[in-house]
């Protein structure tokens, strides 16, 4: 498989060109902040969990028809981050941020049936 494959026997591969690259270097960047402990939060301020040891982030990149996208999480805050990375400029801009504490509390959004209550039901009657 070429590097910059994407899987898909149908596609042809593409090199990994410029925001492949910075992609790269970016996601390489993060991990080795975390792993060196680094802190985001301003000098003299506490983090969200003063005193716990942070988990690492994970960062995740996938191609784009105009470049590359970042997934990066923080598992200790439960934030989700989204950027996009130009082919064309290599210009990192961030699309999204949330915190899905709230999302992983739910037992069910968007669920078709059975529901996951009516499941659970079933099981207990055995």
């Amino acid at each position: 498989m070429d590097i910059g494959s994407s899987g898909d026997p149908s596609r042809p591969a593409r090199p990994l060109g410029f925001s492949g690259v910075l992609a790269g270097i970016l996601a390489s960047a993060c991990l080795a902040w975390v792993a060196a402990g680094a802190s985001a939060d301003p000098p003299g301020t506490a983090g969200p969990n003063p005193g716990k040891s942070e988990a690492a982030l994970i960062v995740m990149s996938s191609p784009l028809a105009e470049g590359q996208q970042l997934t990066v999480i923080d598992p200790a805050t439960r934030v989700v981050c989204i950027y996009h990375v130009s082919a064309k400029t290599g210009e990192i801009s961030l699309k999204s941020i949330r915190n899905i504490s709230w999302d992983l509390r739910m037992t069910q959004f968007n669920a078709v049936n059975p529901l996951p209550e009516e499941i659970r039901s079933l099981v207990e009657q055995r």
